[in-house]
């Protein structure tokens, strides 16, 4: 995985290279010790649509079976790689009402004033999917940031709780 990553010449191979990752044989590498390799192919992807799924997906799965791995993701989150701080915020969007929400607002908080798009719809993203489970906490979380966060983060954070409504 990490010869067919790191030796392509097109985007497909890394595609192929992240599917292998997701293969059922492979799902019991997704202990912490996998985080360090995560981290590098985040970096080295570096874009959304590498490092989104590797998130959501891999990294997610990580901190769903070890939720004290949370200090890397901390460190992710207030590091100057962009991606790696996109992946901290994302990492549980699949946990639907096992989101830890502290930890999800604490990730968030460092970016919440960034101008950089990737950051700002990834909080809007985590804050949506938040919403469908608990969208009083994305509600209170949208009043103590206002005039803070940036209009594309309210925007998505308010269509999940919206949703969530109905």
């Amino acid at each position: 995985m990490r010869a067919l990553w790191h030796e392509a010449r097109f985007r497909e191979e890394r595609y192929a290279a992240l599917e292998l990752l997701a293969r059922p044989w492979a799902r019991k590498l997704e202990t912490p010790a996998a985080l360090p390799l995560y981290e590098e192919l985040i970096r080295t992807g570096a874009w959304w649509d590498l490092v989104d799924e590797l998130a959501a997906r891999r990294v997610g799965a990580v901190l769903a079976q070890a939720p004290k791995e949370v200090p890397v993701l901390r460190r992710w989150s207030k590091g100057d790689d962009l991606w790696l701080r996109r992946a901290a915020i994302i990492a549980q969007l699949r946990h639907r009402d096992a989101t830890d929400e502290s930890f999800l607002f604490e990730v968030i908080e460092p970016a919440v004033e960034e101008k950089e798009f990737f950051l700002r719809k990834a909080i809007g993203w985590a804050l949506r999917a938040l919403a469908a489970d608990k969208p009083k906490d994305v509600e209170r979380w949208l009043r103590e940031h206002e005039g803070r966060a940036a209009g594309l983060t309210v925007r998505e954070a308010r269509r999940g709780v919206e949703r969530a409504r109905r």
